[in-house]
């Protein structure tokens, strides 16, 4: 059963950057009628697909697995689909064509994703896409979403949402065949990425392109055309346009028509479908371009088939209560991405913001979403600049993401930081290949992320434990994360380091009555030797600790904390 989770705004001094430290102070004392009579259960979710780690692939840009499925031919020398390079003025050089990611590519390095500690891939829309250039619209570079010359490598642009892209399955592997062997071989979860809002692009083209605007249904018949029209000349009396919208939208996307119950039938037919086949997450597409109660009947079609399905969203803003809408229940209980997260990121971990910012976008207790601890984490993705950090940056991120709040979501490459700062078209998807994964196997960045990555893993505080922050400031942070759950406790101890030295973080307090609390250190799997007075320990340049105790802390204003949080979290 999943959990929905809320929390409290912390108070607006917490805010602001400090100029050394900032502790953070407990909440304002609760009733006695609410302080813990018997030992209380503290948990921040106990959603199962807490405890994964989400790696994210174009698929087309990861690595040729199979060069026979690449169709360099298609589209023929003027409108041909593959290695179409582009290069911008003042930007690095990109492509706009297909360049031979599939899922015998993802197969092959199925180990080295698992290796990292992702239980979780996410993938790019599978969904046949057309097979030429588009001609319409303007080219790259002249404003936004400028398609003309682009193919559909990414899988957004569907044509018949039943059936898998040619350039993706091979003869021997197709994606039932992918999504079983990544979960029984590697015990990896296969997200896929779906989109409902939108088919491929639909009109401007000099002439009606075959595909390109066009929807067909599991037997290949068509059941939708845009015809090359505006959507505004679209005839709802024509069956084949009553299945888009007649205003535009994104681009110029054939705009699918929310209110038609066929289109309705038509995704949950089709999404049912790759569930049958494996899928066992998704990740919807645009969900903010159609309404609320299109996803509510969505995800219960979804869910009274397969209860309990996971799901997250991309609602792109920056404004947490707009994002947050997608999470109430009664809009479909999807997750979202992080959005508000993504941009504190960049700040604190390429910008050299203080760790303070940090607290800006956690709503740990003000109930602004329905579950902080199941929202996904992540600082960049393929729709916008990777962030623009060094070795260090990266690393420091990454110890982030994986020991606070929520569930972590890396876009490859991240673990050599691949192209750092580039944007689309200026090399964000860029191919990665099969050199670039042997590159990475002895990289400093995917070392150390495969380090605190293996400490989630192993750690069910950092999954799924109540966040309580203690101090953050410049250059370090502290924070528990606190279980309590089926007759078992844990509370891992956070010490974060982005400086370039080596510090001693005082634990005071925070580590327990001093001798009555056995504390381990998580990576080195030994216990902790507390030095000085006060008490404290060492985390290195651009480190992380993170100490284990099967203890919970009973100081009585960590308690009043713990109750609130707990109490907004199991709010109805």
């Amino acid at each position: 059963m999943t959990f929905r989770i809320y929390g409290r705004l912390l108070p607006a001094a917490l805010l602001v950057a400090a100029c050394a430290t900032t502790r953070v102070p407990p909440a304002e004392p609760p009733p006695e009628s609410i302080l813990p009579q018997t030992p209380p259960e503290y948990y921040g979710t106990l959603e199962p697909f807490a405890a994964d780690a989400v790696y994210f692939v174009v698929t087309d840009r990861f690595v040729d697995g199979d060069p026979g499925n690449n169709h360099v031919e298609q589209g023929g020398a003027e409108l041909g689909t593959f290695d179409r390079p582009i290069r911008l003025a003042g930007r690095g050089p990109a492509n706009i064509g297909y360049l031979g990611g599939d899922f015998q590519g993802i197969l092959d390095n199925a180990s080295y994703i698992a290796d990292m500690g992702f239980s979780a891939l996410w993938i790019t829309p599978i969904v046949d896409n057309p097979d030429e250039a588009f001609t319409g619209s303007t080219p790259p570079g002249e404003g936004m979403f400028a398609d003309r010359g682009k193919t559909g490598y990414h899988g957004y642009w569907g044509v018949n949402f039943f059936e898998v892209d040619e350039h993706l399955e091979s003869p021997t592997l197709g994606f039932a065949g992918l999504a079983r062997a990544l979960y029984d071989d590697y015990g990896i979860k296969l997200v896929l990425d779906i989109v409902c809002n939108h088919g491929s692009p639909a009109y401007t083209m000099p002439e009606d392109q075959p595909k390109f605007g066009e929807l067909y249904d599991a037997n290949g018949t068509l059941v939708a055309d845009h015809e090359n029209l505006h959507p505004s000349a679209l005839d709802p009396h024509n069956p084949l346009h009553a299945f888009y919208n007649r205003e535009p939208d994104l681009a110029q996307l054939s705009d699918l028509n929310d209110e038609n119950p066929d289109v309705f039938e038509y995704l949950t037919a089709a999404y049912l479908h790759w569930i049958e086949q494996g899928a066992r997450a998704f990740r919807i597409d645009t969900i903010k371009h159609m309404p609320d109660s299109f996803w509510k009947s969505f995800s219960d079609a979804i869910r009274d088939r397969h209860p309990d399905f996971f799901m997250f969203a991309e609602s792109w803003s920056y404004d947490a209560a707009e994002i947050a809408r997608h999470t109430r229940p009664e809009n479909g209980g999807i997750s979202v991405l992080d959005f508000p997260g993504q941009l504190a990121m960049n700040e604190v971990f390429a910008d050299g913001a203080p760790y303070s910012r940090l607290l800006e976008y956690l709503h740990l207790d003000d109930r602004v979403y329905a579950n902080p601890y199941e929202l996904m984490t992540f600082y960049d993705n393929h729709d916008m600049a990777r962030m623009n950090a060094d070795d260090d940056g990266f690393i420091d991120a990454n110890n982030w993401v994986f020991t606070s709040r929520g569930i972590p979501v890396i876009y490859y490459g991240s673990e050599i930081g691949f192209e750092a700062g580039a944007r689309e078209h200026a090399g964000n998807r860029n191919y990665f290949g099969q050199q670039n994964v042997e590159r990475a196997r002895n990289h400093g960045i995917r070392a150390a992320l495969s380090s605190v990555a293996e400490l989630r893993r192993r750690l069910p505080a950092l999954q799924r434990g109540l966040q309580v922050n203690l101090e953050f400031g410049d250059d370090t942070a502290a924070f528990y994360r606190v279980l309590r759950h089926g007759g078992a406790e844990q509370t891992a101890l956070v010490l974060l380091n982005k400086s370039d030295d080596a510090v001693r973080i005082p634990v005071g307090d925070w580590a327990g009555p001093d001798g009555s609390v056995v504390w381990r250190d998580a990576a080195r799997r030994a216990p902790v030797a507390f030095t000085g007075e006060p008490r404290s320990v060492s985390v290195d340049a651009h480190g992380v600790r993170v100490l284990v105790a099967e203890w919970v802390p009973q100081d009585r204003d960590i308690v009043q904390r713990l109750v609130r949080l707990q109490a907004a979290v199991t709010a109805d």
